[in-house]
């Protein structure tokens, strides 16, 4: 049975974008305590406990990705106008952080494999489960294999996402976390040396989590979503967080963490929607959102150089050393993600994006349905605040 959208504009989510900071701080997070920057036993143990499940953010921004795509999905637009803008975003972005990378490798002499830095280049390293593959070059860039796989995809599936039931949506969303959670017993099939791959890269089993988000956004498009408001979101997120840190075992906390994250991805939408305050969509939090693509790709590469330049690679600064570096580290990135932001992402989206007049002009609606209003493609696209509109 099809369902129309019942509104006829698309709000935008601006909490959604303050949202991906957090997640982009829980990867940065996780990444400073694994490259053991603190030596203080008792700051190491500070920032292993309020990191250790911090991989989980790009679980979050794979579901915040699927979400937002679909809500603000133009019904009637062509594939390759949808692709030409996620193109836009992260192609330029990609390509100089891999440049730099490069440059970094050369200069510490290290070798780097040629067909590796190709797949790398291209994005589709995530599907090559050999080491020194799918974390090649800069290697926080699997993820955006993964998302280029889900944007191909994304086009091909959204026509049966508006045709399908209801039901059949919330069957998604119980899906999704299961087989997440069934990777664990799966990953026993797979080559022992694969199955970090299998579990954490392939862009198949990462889908899980994309369409999550997709299915929440549609179900919420038709006001067919039911779930708590984002204070209580928010609390059982912290407490999922919280239990799972401390008590569940590695292979449960995936899919709780992502039932969690969608709970109050779904809710700060639906705040956004009603008109309602969050502490999210802030003018500050909005804009580390729209730098927050640019930091994640560079926060490893920064931190990595600059240890090795200094000599302190492997073996953690002691004292208050340690935590200010990490600080140093949050602040050098954050600046460089600015720059990047501004320099090359904005320019590059509005020269290789599509027309501006294509970009405005709605699709044809179906007969009797509104057409919806322009809106982001993601939390990271333009986005309407205070009176002014910025581009991303």
């Amino acid at each position: 049975m099809t369902s129309a959208p019942t509104t006829a504009r698309t709000p935008r989510l601006p909490s959604l974008t303050g949202l991906r900071w957090i997640a982009a701080l829980l990867v940065f997070g996780f990444h400073a305590g694994t490259m053991r920057i603190i030596a203080e036993p008792q700051w190491k143990a500070v920032m292993d406990k309020a990191f250790s499940l911090g991989l989980s953010g790009v679980e979050f921004f794979f579901i915040l990705s699927g979400f937002v795509l679909v809500w603000s999905y133009r019904d009637g637009e062509r594939a390759w106008t949808f692709l030409r803008r996620r193109f836009a975003k992260i192609y330029p972005n990609h390509v100089v952080t891999f440049l730099a990378a490069l440059v970094v490798a050369a200069w510490f002499a290290d070798p780097v494999l040629p067909w590796a830095a190709i797949g790398n280049l291209f994005l589709v390293q995530a599907w090559i489960p050999l080491n020194g593959y799918f974390y090649s070059v800069n290697n926080v860039s699997w993820s955006l294999s993964c998302e280029l796989a889900f944007y191909l995809c994304l086009p091909l599936v959204v026509p049966w996402l508006r045709r399908a039931g209801s039901g059949w949506l919330r069957v998604v969303l119980v899906a999704a976390p299961l087989l997440i959670l069934a990777l664990w017993p799966a990953q026993l099939l797979v080559p022992e040396d694969q199955r970090w791959w299998f579990t954490q890269i392939f862009p198949v089993t990462r889908s899980f989590e994309f369409w999550m988000g997709a299915a929440a956004a549609e179900l919420m498009r038709r006001r067919r979503w039911r779930g708590p408001d984002l204070t209580v979101a928010s609390l059982t997120s912290v407490a999922t967080w919280v239990v799972a840190a401390l008590w569940i075992p590695a292979e449960f906390w995936a899919a709780l963490l992502a039932v969690a994250y969608l709970l109050v991805i779904a809710a700060a939408a639906d705040a956004d929607v009603r008109g309602r305050r969050t502490p999210w969509r802030s003018r500050p939090m909005v804009w580390l959102g729209e730098v927050s693509f640019a930091f994640y790709l560079v926060h490893v590469l920064v931190m990595v150089t600059v240890l090795r330049l200094t000599g302190d690679w492997g073996t953690g600064l002691s004292g208050w050393r340690g935590p200010l570096a990490v600080l140093g580290f949050l602040l050098l990135t954050l600046a460089l993600a600015a720059a990047l932001h501004r320099w090359v992402e904005v320019p590059m989206m509005r020269r290789l994006g599509p027309p501006r007049r294509a970009r405005r002009e709605p699709a044809a609606a179906a007969p009797g349905v509104p057409a919806p209003r322009p809106a982001a493609d993601d939390s990271s696209r333009s986005i309407e605040y205070a009176g002014r509109r910025r581009p991303d």
